[in-house]
């Protein structure tokens, strides 16, 4: 398995083009079995023509790609600019198997996981996801519900085609063929696995809670006082800095392990505070909840986000066999990158610091697909990893 990865800031769709098929093609003499492509909107006169042209002069396998509102590669991330990024790859013993599918062709979540296999014609359970979709015309929330009951020990990693304003504008790439709604992507299976971080840049503030009374997305009582009651008192003790975070980028983290005692980073799925309403003490949130939920308020800003990834990545460098990695995508939430940071380039280089010059690609995106625990979320303001590498070398070298 041979990863490589190409970037450009050429303003003619011809130049980009042969500035990102030279790297590729000499990197991976072997062959480009998967050609992943992302393409900001600078160049949506080209969306139509641009897959065909890459699929035949990379002479691929498999290519997939969509629209972006900043691009990723080569240690660098390019936003709200012309660009294009390639990330390439030669994969021996791995089936890969591209897919398109729009809204009206699923099935309903009651239907059987046989139903949503032959839905994505994909029938082997184990299978690996690349997920990329058109936010305007896909509900993804249920697409992830449907592919975690039909695979649900596969992992799921992708974002949402950014860069466009309404429906029709995004594009979707799979082999030769520009999509306008829908999701694309590929799933993998084989000598190949995918690991995964997810950090969504939060920290915890005051201690984790029962939720004690909600109905629907709206959050009434907590330990069994009124919720607003809680989060006023949480203000008062809270330092200066954090209040001033309170009033812009508070949070809920639902903790997904809630039987678990002691609960840290990666154990909440953290969703947005929608609104507070003074009269009946209930705070709304972007999510559905449950009474006996455990959950903590939570705050973002650049600091904290920026802590919360090196924290994940030196983990993974603890946990895992990093020299095994053999390249990686980055989809990454449009609110973070220089916006956030102040900076460019800011999350690829910590993720090259922690795992060195391991070849990546991604994109800025409308919304990150990323599993906390063992369920798939469609997630914001966050950075989801996939790090590719081979379940055995031996299977290669064996030939079998």
């Amino acid at each position: 398995m041979k990863w490589v990865s190409a970037i450009s800031e050429a303003r003619s769709a011809d130049e980009a083009i042969d500035a990102l098929e030279k790297p590729i093609v000499a990197g991976l003499q072997e062959g480009v079995d998967l050609a992943i492509l992302f393409v900001s909107p600078f160049f949506k006169n080209d969306f139509d023509r641009l897959p065909a042209l890459f699929y035949d002069r990379l002479g691929c396998r498999v290519l997939v790609g969509c629209s972006a509102g900043g691009v990723i590669a080569n240690h660098r991330e390019i936003e709200r600019r012309p660009a294009m990024a390639l990330i390439a790859a030669s994969l021996p013993d791995v089936l890969i198997k591209p897919f398109h599918l729009d809204q009206s062709a699923l099935p309903g979540l009651d239907a059987s996981p046989k139903k949503w296999q032959a839905c994505f014609d994909v029938d082997i359970p184990t299978s690996n996801f690349v997920l990329l979709a058109d936010p305007f015309t896909m509900d993804v929330e249920r697409t992830l519900q449907g592919l975690d009951y039909a695979y649900p020990n596969a992992v799921k990693i992708g974002g949402l085609a950014s860069g466009a304003e309404g429906a029709g504008q995004n594009a979707l790439f799979v082999d030769r063929e520009r999509y306008r709604s829908g999701i694309a992507g590929v799933a993998l299976s084989g000598n190949i696995a995918i690991d995964t971080i997810v950090a969504q840049g939060c920290r915890p503030i005051g201690h984790p809670f029962s939720i004690t009374k909600c109905h629907q997305n709206a959050l009434l009582e907590i330990n069994g006082q009124k919720a607003i009651e809680v989060l006023q008192h949480l203000y008062q003790e809270s330092s200066e800095s954090d209040q001033t975070l309170m009033q812009h980028s508070l949070f809920l983290g639902i903790a997904m392990t809630p039987f678990q005692e002691n609960l840290s980073r990666g154990d909440f799925l953290i969703r947005n505070l929608t609104g507070i309403d003074s009269k009946t003490g209930a705070i709304t949130l972007g999510a559905m909840l449950c009474e006996g939920q455990t959950a903590q308020f939570h705050l973002r800003d650049k600091q904290t986000s920026s802590e919360d990834l090196q924290w994940y990545l030196a983990r993974y460098q603890m946990e895992k066999e990093v020299k095994s990695a053999r390249g990686a995508l980055l989809f990454s939430c449009m609110g973070r990158g220089e916006h956030l940071y102040g900076e460019q380039d800011f999350d690829t280089r910590l993720f090259h610091a922690q795992l060195g010059s391991v070849p990546m690609g991604g994109f800025f995106c409308n919304g990150e697909i990323g599993a906390i625990g063992e369920t798939t979320f469609l997630h914001g303001y966050t950075s989801c990893f996939g790090i590719f590498k081979e379940v055995d070398s031996k299977i290669r070298d064996n030939g079998s």
